[in-house]
């Protein structure tokens, strides 16, 4: 069994990469956040234009027909260098529209990247109220916050009953709101009698919630990959009492804490990447998995990077924060671990009571 890349994937890999340690890298990104832009308009077209958007849909609609472990690629680079693009959200927004008929349109503005999708979450039964027509009922409640609801044309709002369509073009967008992390464009969505229309049912909640958890496992790989290659290449640097500081062994553990964390992410997330591509029976919880793992491991890895720097961490100077920043949104994004360990419990549990083996 090939537990790594193929060559293919690794190609796809290093010109993703590559375009973005040009056109990403830390003089552009702090150059953006410096414009008040909701995300960078530039970058978003180069990625388009090489096929991004399309990379997990199937051909017949239009797309690359490649997979999940691919769009994991992409979204790890994305990670690595904290991008301010939308492309998790776009590419979730894609899979929502995959088999339906009457969205040609739609779909072939969100794959051009000429129009952008947005995706409202949420795990609470009562989030939101549906009325009317149960087709193309109007919706009723607050969800957010929601990565690019203030410029998506599209909003897909997914909560366990259901997964509805919002045209933002015609019921308006709502205000961007303050951040912490500069590099995303978040705002509270309040649907007030708001018109849609239903796109799918609970199977297709917990589909693209667990595509959603994926997507934010793999911006937090590599985010937190970068994390730990700054803090070795600080550790060899920084000079203290006349010897570099990755000679003392507080050091060391640290350092080596972080890669076994990291490598651990990677795992959870390339395999959850390939079962999702695969739709091998279980992939949401494999995914859940990757999530749990994720999002914990980003916290260790974010801290650990911190101690290593030591004051210039915390500085705006040095890029560190911008990553500590970034994982905030992701590690809570379409659950945080522990909504995913309680999906992963109540998973396990029904797969044990029905004498099905868990392995």
């Amino acid at each position: 069994m090939d537990f790594d890349l193929s060559a293919e994937q690794q190609e796809l890999q290093e010109a993703a990469r590559h375009l973005l340690d040009d056109r990403a890298g830390s003089a552009q990104v702090r150059a953006h956040l410096a414009s008040g832009d909701p995300y960078d308009r530039v970058l978003w077209e180069s990625m388009a234009d090489q096929g991004w958007c399309a990379i997990a849909v199937p051909e017949d609609e239009g797309g690359l027909g490649l997979g999940w472990v691919e769009a994991a690629v992409l979204l790890e680079e994305v990670g690595r260098h904290v991008a301010p693009v939308l492309l998790a959200p776009q590419l979730v927004t894609l899979a929502a529209l995959s088999g339906l008929s009457g969205v040609d349109d739609l779909r072939a503005g969100l794959l051009s990247g000429s129009a952008l999708g947005a995706v409202a979450w949420s795990a609470r039964p009562d989030a939101v109220r549906l009325d009317g027509d149960p087709e193309k009922p109007n919706l009723s409640g607050r969800l957010g916050p929601v990565e690019g609801a203030s410029v998506a044309d599209l909003m897909v709002v997914v909560v366990p009953d259901g997964v509805y369509l919002v045209d933002q073009d015609a019921v308006g967008r709502p205000s961007a709101q303050p951040a912490m992390d500069l590099t995303r464009t978040l705002a509270w969505v309040d649907l007030d009698g708001t018109p849609a229309r239903r796109i799918g049912g609970a199977a297709a909640s917990v589909r693209l919630g667990g595509l959603g958890a994926l997507a934010m496992s793999a911006e937090l790989l590599g985010g937190s990959g970068r994390v730990l290659e700054l803090a070795t290449e600080y550790a060899k640097d920084r000079i203290q009492f006349g010897v570099p500081i990755g000679s003392f062994q507080a050091v060391k553990h640290r350092c080596a804490d972080m890669l076994v964390d990291v490598e651990g992410m990677r795992s959870a997330t390339w395999y959850a990447a390939w079962a999702a591509s695969t739709v091998e029976p279980g992939w949401d919880m494999a995914a859940s998995t990757a999530k749990v793992w994720c999002a914990d491991a980003s916290k260790r890895v974010m801290s650990s990077g911190l101690q290593v720097h030591g004051g210039i961490g915390f500085t705006w100077e040095h890029d560190l924060h911008l990553f500590i920043k970034r994982a905030q949104y992701s590690q809570l994004a379409y659950g945080d671990a522990a909504h995913h360990r309680t999906t992963l419990a109540a998973g396990l549990r029904s797969l044990v009571e029905a004498g099905t083996g868990v392995m």
